[in-house]
């Protein structure tokens, strides 16, 4: 005689991917919390038995689990013969999987990726109300693609997308992250606590852009996380426009004067000296690799917090900026200076567009 034995039995020739599923896996949420999510969302789980929905998740969790290890190396999904994937569902298990939360991004900054920093993640849970297992997931795969690429020579975020097949965004915000990482700058002082994942992404891709070797080498012999030394050391000579300082001033008091509430107008013309020195200071200092990792620091102290005492408006600080920049290009230089354009142009590419994202009114 025979007992009965219930068997569940699945075969399949394609691995089935569910997005809904998948996506509760990767945000860290328990096989129990899912069950429990699905329940109360209702819609086509309404009329499916508890047992089912329970059965099906934990099915699909046990797949997703045994996925992880290919999906620590991308290209593995693609070359392993266990389980058959369709490609639309591997490039959705590869982004999901690096997808890169901006709060968690943004208090990964500054943080050695060190055994130490992955078990303090709860903090970083409590603090973004992101789950700590997807804030451990996303730690270590920012820690991978760091030391994946980090003396990697060519365009950082294409080696991000072609060893982690990872779409163009994705891979950019990656290479602000790792750029950040590897230039080890000042992000986590209290006064810019204020800035968030977008205001540094858009710095380093300014920085990336101007001032490492790649602005003037597309060549993949150079690395985006290098920057040009023989230009931060040039910047000294912008040190020739501190004699230039009248000359400026009245070219950007012509130009502002039409355009600016006079009371804003006065408070140019009072401290321009103080914001145009602080601006060519920077430049100055910037061959020294502590100045620089201070960038941030520096600009919020010597230009963003006074523009804040003294109220100025985002546009404002664009209007003044822009005009200051152009002025310094229209300025007659004698001929041996002549270089001074091109390095201040080099240089206001990149303090443009970060006092105009870290200003925040």
């Amino acid at each position: 005689m025979f007992a009965d034995v219930n068997v569940d039995v699945f075969i399949s020739n394609y691995t089935i991917i569910d997005p809904e599923i998948y996506q509760l896996w990767v945000e860290g949420y328990t096989f129990v919390e899912a069950v429990s999510l699905l329940k109360q969302k209702g819609g086509i789980f309404a009329e499916v038995p508890p047992e089912l929905i329970a059965s099906d998740v934990q099915d699909h969790y046990r797949t997703y689990a045994m996925l992880e290890k290919f999906l620590h190396s991308p290209p593995k999904l693609s070359e392993q013969p266990t389980f058959q994937i369709c490609p639309q569902d591997r490039s959705l298990l590869i982004e999901h999987y690096y997808s890169l939360d901006d709060t968690v991004a943004r208090e990964l900054f500054g943080k050695k990726l060190n055994a130490r920093n992955r078990k303090d993640l709860d903090e970083v849970a409590d603090k973004t109300g992101v789950r700590l297992k997807s804030c451990r997931r996303q730690f270590d795969n920012v820690k991978r693609i760091f030391k994946a690429v980090e003396e990697t020579q060519g365009n950082l975020a294409n080696n991000i997308r072609q060893q982690f097949v990872l779409p163009e965004e994705l891979a950019q915000k990656y290479a602000a992250v790792v750029f950040i990482a590897c230039l080890r700058f000042e992000t986590t002082k209290r006064k810019l606590q204020y800035l968030n994942f977008k205001d540094f992404y858009e710095c380093a891709q300014a920085l990336m852009t101007f001032w490492t070797y790649t602005y003037q080498h597309s060549g993949a012999e150079y690395l985006d996380t290098e920057m040009d030394k023989e230009f931060l050391l040039d910047l000294r000579e912008i040190r020739y426009l501190l004699d230039k300082e009248k000359e400026i001033k009245h070219l950007v008091s012509m130009r502002l004067k039409p355009t600016l509430l006079e009371r804003a107008y006065q408070e140019v013309e009072n401290n321009f000296r103080s914001y145009y020195r602080a601006i060519i200071m920077i430049a100055c200092n910037l061959h020294r690799t502590r100045e620089l990792r201070l960038l941030f620091v520096e600009m919020t102290e010597r230009l963003i917090e006074p523009w804040k005492q003294n109220g100025w408006t985002r546009d404002q600080v664009q209007m003044f900026m822009q005009c200051m920049t152009q002025c310094v290009l229209d300025l007659e230089v004698p001929r041996d200076n002549q270089d001074i354009r091109c390095l201040w142009d080099r240089y206001m590419q990149v303090i443009n567009v970060c006092l105009f994202r870290m200003y925040h009114a």
